[in-house]
C-alpha cells in the first residue's frame, strides 16, 4: 500500500477558529472519539466529561465537542500549566508545542497588561477547557499522522466581547497579537467574536503558512461553533490532504538559520538540536568550526519552512548562548516521496520510497520500525532491514 509521506491539515477558518471547533473537526476527519474522551484522565483532570455530538450549522453536518467540568479555580498561572504538562504522559513533541502555545499566551497577555509573563493569571485560557483544547488539538493532529498544518484567511468577526478584563474590541488584544503574520479579514458584519485566544494560539504554533497551490484532498470535516447562525455556516473546516507539489517533485524555497557557538558544551548543543527537530525543523546539522582566537566552536544550521522559521529562531535564542542568528533564503530540490508499509515477522515496517529523475526508485526501511521489530523478535537490525526490503520488492 502506498501513501504520500507528507500529510497536511488545511484549516479553513471562514467563520473563525476556536479550540472546540478544532477538536470537532479533527473528530470529523477520523480522530477516535474514545481517545478524546480519555484525554482528561490522561492529563490528570479528574471528573471532566467529554460530550461529542452530531449537529448542524447552516445545514452542514458537523461535530460538536463540549467538556463537562466540575468547579475549578478561575484560571491558572503559566507555572501551573507547565507542571500539569510535565506530569502528564504526553509525547515530547506534543509537550513542546503545547508549552510553546501557553508560553505565547502568557507572553502576549503580559505585554498587553505590562507585567512579567510569570505573573500573568491566565483566565479563560488557563481554564480546564482551554487546556484540553490546546493539548487535544496538538496531540490529535499527531494521532492522525499530520506532519504539517496550513491555514487559509481567518475571519475575525466584529463588535465587542466581554472578558475577564472588561469589554474588549474584537479581535481581543491578545488574539490580534497572536495572529501577527497571518492573513486575516474583519467581519462579517454582526458576527461578534469569531476567533478566541485559544484558536489564535493554535494557528500561531501549528500553521506553517498558507495552503499549497495544489493538493490532493483525502477527507474533510467540520467542527461546530457554539452558535447556529442564520444563513451562515458557523464551523471550522479541516481537510486532510497530500501536497501535490511534493508528489510531482519540485524546487522549494526554505529558510536557513545558522549560528556559531563556542561557549556551550556539546551535550547542550545536541539537546538543542533535538528540540529543533521536534519543533518542526526540516533538518538540523551540527558541525565543528574554528572561531576567533583559535577557539573551537560548533555551527548549528537549521533548515525550516518560511512559516516555521521565526518560531525556530526563537528556540535558538532560548536554548543556546548565541547573540545572533543568520537567516538566508535557500532553494531545495526534492524528489517525489512515498511510504510503503510491509509486514516483517508479524510486525509492520514503513519503507520510504523516493523516485529518481530517471524513473527508478530507491527504498529504505524506517529505522525506528526496524529497531522495534529487532527488539521484539531478537533478530539483528540488518536481518530485519533486509527482510523488509525483500517484502517490499515482492509486493511491488
Amino acid at each position: 500500500m502506498y501513501f504520500f509521506a507528507v500529510t497536511i491539515a488545511i484549516l479553513e477558518p471562514f467563520s473563525g477558529i476556536a479550540g472546540d471547533m478544532m477538536l470537532g473537526a479533527l473528530v470529523h476527519v477520523g480522530l477516535d472519539p474514545a481517545w478524546l474522551r480519555a484525554l482528561p484522565d490522561r492529563l490528570g483532570l479528574d471528573g471532566v466529561g467529554v460530550r461529542i455530538a452530531d449537529v448542524q450549522r447552516g445545514m452542514i453536518a458537523c461535530k460538536k465537542v463540549d467538556f463537562d467540568i466540575p468547579e475549578q479555580p478561575h484560571g491558572r498561572h503559566i507555572g501551573e500549566v507547565r507542571a500539569l504538562l510535565a506530569a502528564a504522559p504526553v509525547p515530547p513533541s506534543v509537550r513542546a508545542l503545547a508549552d510553546e502555545a501557553f508560553t505565547a499566551l502568557a507572553s502576549e497577555e503580559g505585554r498587553i497588561h505590562g507585567v512579567a509573563m510569570d505573573e500573568v493569571h491566565l483566565h479563560e485560557v488557563g481554564a480546564v477547557d482551554a487546556i484540553l483544547d490546546v493539548i487535544g488539538a496538538i496531540w490529535g493532529l499527531s494521532e492522525l499522522g499530520v506532519s504539517r498544518v496550513c491555514c487559509g484567511t481567518i475571519s475575525l468577526g466584529d463588535g465587542f466581547v466581554k472578558a475577564a478584563h472588561g469589554v474588549l474590541p474584537v479581535p481581543a488584544p491578545a488574539t490580534l497579537r497572536l495572529l501577527e503574520g497571518h492573513t486575516v479579514r474583519p467581519g462579517p458584519d454582526g458576527a461578534g467574536e469569531l476567533v478566541t485566544p485559544t484558536g489564535a494560539v493554535l494557528v500561531k504554533v501549528l500553521s506553517s503558512g498558507r495552503p499549497p497551490v495544489r493538493y490532493i484532498p483525502r477527507c474533510s470535516g467540520y467542527g461546530a461553533g457554539t452558535k447556529d447562525l442564520l444563513g451562515r455556516v458557523n464551523a471550522l473546516r479541516v481537510t486532510l490532504a497530500d501536497d501535490a507539489t511534493l508528489a510531482d517533485g519540485r524546487t522549494e524555497r526554505l529558510v536557513l538559520l545558522a549560528t556559531d557557538i563556542d561557549d556551550m558544551s556539546p551535550e547542550h548543543v545536541a539537546a538543542c538540536a533535538d528540540m529543533l527537530r521536534e519543533g518542526g525543523a526540516l533538518d538540523v546539522v551540527v558541525t565543528g568550526t574554528l572561531m576567533k582566537k583559535g577557539r573551537a566552536g560548533q555551527r548549528l544550521e537549521v533548515l525550516a519552512g518560511e512559516g516555521d522559521a521565526p518560531r525556530l529562531e526563537d528556540l535558538l535564542f532560548l536554548h543556546t548562548s548565541t547573540l545572533g542568528v543568520r537567516r538566508s533564503m535557500v532553494e531545495r530540490r526534492v524528489l517525489p516521496r512515498a511510504t510503503r508499509v510491509v509486514e516483517v515477522l508479524g510486525h509492520t515496517v514503513r519503507i520510504k520510497v523516493a523516485t529518481l529523475p530517471n524513473g527508478t526508485q530507491r527504498s529504505k526501511p524506517e529505522f525506528d520500525d526496524v529497531r522495534a521489530v529487532a527488539d521484539a523478535t531478537g533478530r539483528a537490525l540488518g536481518d530485519v532491514s533486509s527482510l523488509a526490503l525483500a517484502a517490499a520488492e515482492r509486493d511491488r
